[in-house]
């Protein structure tokens, strides 16, 4: 499913339209993006939680020529599913 079929489905199943689907998906990216650069977490009970960790820096290797770069540290996100989404999902 890519966005333009879930902004479809969420104005189906809310009775909406779909500008009103799209700008209601666009204010939870927004908020989650924006609550995750802050350094914060996004939970929603029974589906899952977003936070953000940090990713040291460390050594790798070029695959064509074998020398060694560096990889600068980030911030990376990470997502856990809930027990009720993993459980919908087997």
């Amino acid at each position: 499913m890519n966005k333009t079929e879930l902004i479809d489905a969420m104005a189906a199943d809310a009775g909406v339209s779909k500008a009103a689907a799209k700008k209601a998906l666009e204010s939870f990216l927004g908020n989650v993006s924006g609550t995750l650069k802050k350094g914060g977490r996004v939970s929603l009970v029974g589906f899952g939680s977003w936070s953000v960790s940090k990713r040291a820096a460390r050594e790798g290797r070029n695959p064509q020529t074998g020398a060694t770069i560096q990889i600068a540290a980030k911030n990376v996100v990470k997502f856990k599913a809930g027990a009720e989404l993993s459980g919908n999902v087997n």
